[in-house]
């Protein structure tokens, strides 16, 4: 091939970006890392860490009997068999593979770090010690500088095709860097507000609630740089939206403990207020006014403290900061909480179904009082009756933005497609930058963190084999 600045260019340095920087490098491509913000690590490096993955080392060694075709089998069921099966069969199958990889290179996945992430009970959530920062980490580490050069706090201006329509260049800055193809992983879209409402309109629905706790310099670029080319965008209106009472934009606000009940307007409770998040936003958002209520009395108020509930699935405490004593109280007195005497003043302040709620609460208080929630199974460790006023009502919206789920179509192969399904040739993409590998329902935690490393290093080594580097 023609001899060019760099064999493959990475546009985004998160996990997705490493995960092909490294792989196109070890299969001796001359690789480009460029990246928006002024280190390296996007969304991965803030988050928590977690790898979902069946048939891993750590699974059998907790001794976890799991598999890649059980894992498809849950990820369509619970998407409706909406998604493409090529390539969410990909996921499975190459997740095992891929974390082993990431053990390799040295990112410490403790046994006792395992835990049911999804919906089925399976423990397939595997948290990183030292969290996402440390996946990264280890990723940035590995990265070969001889083959890799870096260059950060850019963005890429447009791409070029050759006369044979191939990918041939990025243009940075007005500056042309030819390459024989190009990766696209800038991430979500979620700093983007314009692009967030046409692409995932039903949390930007919530207007200044609404906040994204992705890298910020996450807007969307690798999508915007695939349609130019003629790629399609797929998984409209899907993505991850959290739950929150919309005290602050802090790191603690996405947590939300569950001795309390939820009600609807109608005045009902609709679930289990411990169910995953993955579930319960959906649940929220179907509600009339896509809105619900937590509901507690002043005895709760006072026996709140940050670890008032525990991580069923990980066995450990969370951060409940938002949810003391104190600060329920000042919230309150602020207006950001409802409160009232009774519970018909406080039906009528919150505008909820008085008579029903009323039933609502005594048929709780009933199975606080037995030790077993009759109609959603809650944690009987988490019952706490409302009977103490004064009584409490905070307004609770999916309008955290955890992530987004439509994107540039791809194939298994990572391989950007046309309007026509036709790869473009020399351009492929890996992470949030991909639509349709998350569906309505968020398979579970690590679901975007396996995308990202995952599709990024078969993207990667397939852009790696285009500029004709190393041996398949």
């Amino acid at each position: 091939m023609p001899d060019r600045d760099y064999d493959v260019v990475v546009v985004g340095a998160g996990g997705a970006g490493l995960a092909a920087a490294h792989a196109a490098s070890t299969r001796g491509a001359r690789v480009l890392l460029l990246d928006a913000a002024e280190r390296l690590g996007g969304s991965t490096a803030l988050s928590g860490g977690v790898f979902y993955a069946a048939g891993t080392s750590v699974q059998l060694a907790a001794g976890v009997i799991d598999s890649p075709d059980a894992l498809f089998r849950y990820y369509m069921a619970v998407n409706g068999y909406r998604l493409q099966p090529s390539l969410i069969r990909r996921f499975c199958e190459e997740g095992a593979p891929t974390f082993e990889w990431l053990v390799a290179m040295g990112v410490d996945f403790p046994v006792h770090n395992l835990y049911a992430a999804g919906l089925d009970g399976a423990r397939r959530g595997h948290r990183a010690q030292g969290l996402g920062r440390a996946i990264v980490d280890v990723l940035e580490a590995r990265l070969d500088r001889a083959r890799v050069d870096v260059s950060c706090r850019v963005r890429v201006d447009r791409l070029e095709r050759d006369p044979a329509g191939a990918i041939a260049a990025v243009h940075v800055a007005g500056e042309r860097i030819s390459c024989h193809a190009v990766v696209l992983a800038t991430g979500g879209f979620g700093a983007n507000t314009e692009m967030l409402a046409r692409l995932f309109p039903s949390a930007a629905a919530y207007g200044d609630w609404v906040w994204y706790v992705g890298c910020k310099t996450c807007r969307g670029d690798g999508i915007a740089l695939g349609l130019s080319q003629g790629a399609e965008i797929t998984g409209h209106g899907t993505g991850s939206a959290v739950l929150t009472p919309g005290f602050s934009k802090s790191d603690f606000e996405p947590y939300i403990p569950g001795w309390f009940i939820f009600v609807g307007h109608d005045g009902r409770r609709f679930t289990d207020e411990t169910i995953d998040y993955s579930v319960s936003s959906n649940l929220v958002r179907d509600l009339p006014a896509g809105e619900c209520f937590a509901l507690f009395d002043e005895a709760a108020r006072q026996a709140a403290n940050p670890s008032s509930n525990s991580d069923k699935d990980q066995g450990k405490a969370y951060p409940f900061a938002n949810w003391t004593t104190e600060r329920l109280g000042v919230m309150a007195d602020a207006g950001r909480i409802f409160r009232a005497g009774t519970l018909d003043a406080l039906a009528a302040l919150v505008g909820l179904e008085p008579l029903r709620l009323a039933q609502t609460v005594a048929r709780y208080n009933h199975d606080c009082a037995a030790g077993r929630d009759t109609l959603f199974g809650k944690d009987a460790a988490l019952l706490r009756p409302l009977r103490s006023g004064p009584f409490y009502a905070v307004r609770i919206r999916p309008a955290i933005v955890g992530s987004t789920g439509a994107g540039l179509r791809t194939d298994a192969d990572a391989r950007v497609l046309d309007a026509w399904d036709r790869p473009i040739p020399g351009l492929l993409a890996a992470g949030e930058t991909v639509g349709g590998v998350h569906g309505q329902c968020y398979v579970g935690g690590g679901g975007s963190i396996a995308n990202a490393i995952i599709f990024g290093r078969i993207a990667g080594l397939g852009a790696a084999r285009l500029a004709g580097a190393g041996a398949g």
